[in-house]
């Protein structure tokens, strides 16, 4: 089992790509489903944003629910839409 600064550290690193923090921007307002997040991030290939949702899922920054064909992803941690919100403040 990983400790807290291992998690920590996963969380950062899953974070430090741009792909990633667009996705992460793409859900602050709420759940989207796969289709609406690759419709939003068009300049991005469809597989690189899946392997990035899979990234921030296994970093536990996403949480994925299924329903028929479809899988919608939302944040799994109120914390990281606040860091995000806050750095979008100050930058």
């Amino acid at each position: 089992m990983e400790n807290k600064i291992e998690t920590k550290a996963k969380i950062f690193k899953a974070l430090s790509n741009p792909v990633r923090l667009e996705v992460l921007e793409c859900l602050l307002d709420g759940e989207k489903c796969v289709c609406e997040i690759i419709d939003k991030l068009k300049k991005y290939e469809q597989a690189h944003i899946s392997k990035s949702l899979i990234k921030l899922k296994e970093a536990g920054i996403l949480k994925d629910r299924k329903n028929g064909l479809n899988v919608y992803y939302s944040l799994s941690m109120e914390c990281i839409k606040n860091f995000i919100e806050c750095l979008n403040s100050n930058l």
